[in-house]
């Protein structure tokens, strides 16, 4: 039996498009940073917008905004489950949605990076942590007294150190020569 408040819940599906993708250093899930902020994420990378959908007015005042949100699209990523091993130590099974998997129902990813400087339609930024043609969603800016929580508990994941090494999900392959 419906409830009254089921109609105004969309049903879906919904559409989404790319506004851009990711220009970055990254070409596979291996060796990409697994956080925006992690001790190895310092490289640069260019978010090119589309400029058919993308007007440059859509940029207006995003100069002097230090650093901004990127929603994007996992489109790397594989099938998911309700348990996921994170990539760090403990290796233990943890709840999907109590982890950063890119491995979701929906594989919507979202970075803080950090926002070096804007030309036309690129926004050239550092501390990227998604792959080379990773699709944009949206670009939001970081606004620090409504998106910082410093005293927030991270549960399970406070008790892994900042510069834990990543652990390979497959052995390596050897590469042909």
């Amino acid at each position: 039996m419906s409830k009254p408040e089921d109609a105004l819940r969309p049903p879906g599906p919904f559409r989404v498009e790319p506004i851009g993708w990711v220009r970055s250093p990254y070409p596979r899930r291996f060796g990409t940073p697994q956080q925006a902020a992690a001790a190895d994420s310092e490289s640069d990378a260019v978010l090119e917008l589309d400029p058919s959908r993308i007007p440059e007015s859509a940029l207006a005042d995003l100069a002097g905004i230090e650093r901004i949100w990127i929603l994007s699209w996992l489109h790397r990523g594989g099938g998911w489950g309700p348990t996921v091993r994170p990539p760090r130590e403990p290796r233990a099974a943890r709840g999907l949605f109590a982890t950063r998997s890119p491995d979701r129902p929906n594989p919507i990813g979202l970075s803080s990076v950090k926002l070096v400087r804007i030309e036309d339609r690129d926004l050239h930024v550092r501390g990227i942590d998604l792959i080379d043609g990773t699709p944009i969603l949206d670009v939001k800016p970081y606004v620090p007294y409504a998106d910082a929580f410093p005293d927030a508990k991270a549960g399970w994941i406070d008790e892994i150190p900042f510069d834990a090494p990543q652990i390979a999900r497959y052995p390596s392959k050897p590469s042909p020569r």
